[in-house]
Formats: structure tokens, C-alpha cells, sequence
């Protein structure tokens, strides 16, 4: 090798150093030091301690976050799906007209680009009975097909079937309604409408027994206790409708994208009616549930900012107990930013581990939470999440991929910043006074 190649390699840094001979940021010596510091000896377990606790106070926020934000994701999936899936997506009604061509209307909007489906709907109020008591229900008088168009009521028929509905005179009921009126299919249920003929001492109420051709469970409490299907030409008779409908309901292929097919529509069915979608009647009940959900992310988060204070307290405990290493190692010609990434690298470390321990556990209770759900149940003795109050048969969870991510960074980067303090603190602290007294 010449003279001058020897110059050039000696002008060479050293792995792991700059060109002025300093140490690179995360060089190799600094990740040692931070491991060694994680694994501390045995007279020094406080430290270790601290830094078990940081971790798992870490993880069960994220954990905790993660399981919440599913299971509200889980109510609000499953509530918005039971409704797309037994109303339609846009309502078309008449404004100040009986709706008697609903038939050439439907036809108009059949050809609409988007629309599955347009069914004709009849909807009232009855008193369902039965020998043992009676309850208040609702009729949704529609056709076959529109049934059969309903994949939440066609898919989730238990006994029975809606074929040939519309030539029987029979009617679909939820399962729990009969339950309660401890009816079974072939019984017949008594359905009694306010709404019958008009005599000289007033509205005599209209009575009609009904065999039960078919009884279904949607899933949703509510529904199960209080929808009675019946065929369109039959409600067309029990309320007095005539060649009437009340609305027509249209199913679009986007529910998600309802205002895009919104103006068209109008537009088909003309200047006589009125027209609203899902998003429309049920805005409130949407805002209530993104209400919750902010409020109950943001109050979920502070337990990640309660962990990261652990963070703190266990890294500057750490600085502490490390003060004559730190000392030496300075002395020996180590930097302050050195010292700096030391203890950055351990705090990083307790948070990523913490994070990633947190994932594991919130992906693993979401994935079980049904059969935890029913562990739980079994060993209180007491009925956990009834459905009668919250209107769902069992406890819903959707893990949504993006605010899981969002969740595992966020707790991350608390961490880090939770981090800088004490370790600001570490690369100032004075070699002489350390040594000192020590």
C-alpha cells in the first residue's frame, strides 16, 4: 500500500465514530450500555422492578384502548348493519297524495344506476295476542321479493319458510316475540289494529287471527320482539289500505354512498314525493355514538399518560443509581449526547415492548372476548351484557386495522417523549460532583 493510500485510510473514521473522532448517534457501545442497564444485577433489582411495572402499565393502557375502541367499533357495526338490513337505504313517500302508483314508480326506479332493489311497504302499529298475554308489535306489510331482498330476514329464518309468502295468509314473527307469547310455528297469533271500521259509536277496533308460517331471529332484541312480516295484498286488507302503499323502500348497492344516488332518485320518482336516506333519519343516533367514542378514546389515552410517568419516575431512578457509571464513562471520553441515547434507547425500549405486549393482548381479548364474556358470566353468576338492554344478542367487536395502528404509535411516541426528560437530565449531570459523592 502507498504512502498516500495509508494517509486516506487514516483520514478514515472509525466504525462507529465521526470524522472529528466523536462517537455516532446509536453507535453500537451505546446500545451495550443501554441492555446492560435494562438487566440490572440483583442488588440493584429496584430498577428492573420499576421498569416491569413501566412495561405492563404500558401495555395495559394500550390493551385496554385497543379493547374498547373495538368493541365500540363492534356496537356501532352491528347496530348500523341491523338497520341497513331491515330498512331500505332511501324512502320515497308521497307528499300530499295517496301513494297508489307505486308500482310505475317502483318500475322508474328499478332503472336508476345503483339501485338493487325497490320495495313497497305498508307499516302500522298492532296488538299481537296470544292465550297466555299480549304485546304491542309492528306490522311491516311487503311482498316476497322484497323480503327475500333482505338478507338480514331471508338468511336468519329459524323455522318455517317465507316461500310462496305471498299467496299464504300467513305471517313471519321474530322469535322473541313469540317466545313471549308462547307460540310456536303453526299457532296462531291474534293481531288487533285501532284502525278498523268506522260505525255510528265510533272506530270499532279490527281482529284477525294469523297462522304462524314462519318465525326468524335478526340478532337485534328489538326486532325479534316486535316485527311481524305480513304479505302486502293481506296489510293492504287488515288496515283498510286499498291499492295504497305507505312508502317505497330503495336498497342501493353502497348504503355507505346513499347521497350519491340520492339526487337521482328524485329525480326518477318526480316532483310529487319526498325522499330521505339512512344517514338522514338516524343522524342523531350516529353523532351520539362518535360522540362516545371520541370522549372515551380520549379519557382511555390518559392511562397510557398515567404509564408513561412510570417512564419518567423508573429512567430517572435509573440516572440515579447510575450517576458513578455515567461519571466514569464521561470521564473516559464519552459525550454527553452519548449518555443522552443511552438512556433514550432504555426508555424507547420499555415503550415498545410495553406497546407491542399491548397489542398482543388487546388483538387476543377482542378475538375472545365472546367465549371471556361468557366465562365471566358463568363465574358471577350473573347475566354480563343482556340483551334486552342493549337490544344485541351477543357482545360485538370490530377491530378496525388504521385506529389499532393509530393506537400503537400514539402510545409509542408518548413513551419516547416521556423518555427525553430524564434523559436530558443524565447528559448534564457533572462527572466531578458525580464522583464526588458517590
Amino acid at each position: 500500500m502507498t504512502l498516500s493510500g495509508l494517509s486516506k485510510s487514516a483520514q478514515k473514521p472509525a466504525e462507529g465514530h465521526t470524522a472529528g473522532g466523536e462517537t455516532a448517534p446509536f453507535a453500537s457501545f451505546e446500545w451495550m450500555i443501554a441492555r446492560r442497564y435494562l438487566r440490572a444485577r440483583r442488588k440493584e433489582g429496584s430498577v428492573s422492578v420499576i421498569a416491569g411495572f413501566s412495561i405492563l402499565g404500558i401495555s395495559l393502557g394500550v390493551a385496554t384502548l385497543i379493547i374498547v375502541m373495538a368493541v365500540m367499533n363492534g356496537f356501532r357495526t352491528e347496530l348500523f348493519s341491523k338497520i341497513l338490513g331491515l330498512n331500505g337505504h332511501v324512502i320515497v313517500s308521497k307528499l300530499n297524495d295517496d301513494f297508489t302508483d307505486y308500482a310505475e314508480m317502483a318500475s322508474r326506479l328499478d332503472k336508476v344506476p345503483g339501485v338493487k332493489h325497490v320495495m313497497p311497504l305498508i307499516e302500522a302499529q298492532v296488538l299481537a295476542s296470544s292465550p297466555l298475554q299480549g304485546l304491542g308489535a309492528l306490522v311491516r306489510g311487503v311482498p316476497e321479493s322484497g323480503l327475500k331482498s333482505l338478507p338480514l330476514v331471508a338468511n336468519n329464518i329459524r323455522y318455517g319458510t317465507i316461500d310462496g309468502f305471498d299467496e299464504q295468509s300467513g305471517v313471519a314473527v321474530g322469535i322473541r316475540l313469540a317466545n313471549a307469547l308462547g307460540l310456536r310455528l303453526g299457532d296462531s297469533v291474534t293481531l288487533i289494529s285501532p284502525r278498523g271500521a268506522t260505525t255510528p259509536f265510533g272506530t270499532s277496533p279490527r281482529t284477525k287471527p294469523y297462522v304462524i308460517s314462519a318465525v326468524f331471529e335478526l340478532g337485534m332484541s328489538e326486532y325479534d320482539k316486535t316485527i311481524i312480516f305480513m304479505p302486502l295484498p293481506e296489510a293492504q286488507k287488515f288496515f283498510s289500505r286499498g291499492p295504497v302503499v305507505d312508502v317505497l323502500e330503495v336498497v342501493v348497492d353502497h348504503p355507505d354512498r346513499v347521497e350519491a344516488y340520492a339526487a337521482s332518485i328524485k329525480d326518477a320518482a318526480g316532483p310529487s314525493v319526498q325522499t330521505s336516506d339512512w344517514k338522514q333519519r338516524n343522524e342523531t343516533f350516529f353523532r351520539v355514538i362518535e360522540v362516545e367514542r371520541l370522549a372515551m378514546f380520549i379519557i382511555l389515552s390518559l392511562i397510557v399518560l398515567v404509564a408513561a410517568l412510570n417512564i419518567v419516575s423508573g429512567i430517572m431512578m435509573l440516572v440515579k443509581d447510575k450517576g458513578r457509571d455515567i461519571a466514569v464513562l464521561r470521564t473516559m471520553g464519552a459525550t454527553s449526547g452519548s449518555m443522552m441515547r443511552v438512556f433514550l434507547i432504555n426508555g424507547a425500549t420499555i415503550g415498545l415492548v410495553g406497546t407491542l405486549a399491548g397489542l398482543l393482548l388487546g388483538l387476543l381479548f377482542c378475538w375472545n372476548i365472546e367465549s371471556i364474556r361468557q366465562f365471566v358470566q358463568w363465574a358471577s353468576g350473573r347475566t354480563v351484557f343482556d340483551a334486552n338492554v342493549y337490544y344485541l344478542t351477543r357482545m360485538p367487536v370490530a377491530v378496525d386495522p388504521w385506529e389499532t395502528a393509530f393506537i400503537v404509535v400514539m402510545a409509542f411516541v408518548i413513551a419516547v417523549l416521556a423518555t427525553l426528560y430524564p434523559s436530558w437530565q443524565a447528559s448534564r449531570l457533572d462527572p466531578v460532583e458525580a464522583l464526588r459523592y458517590q
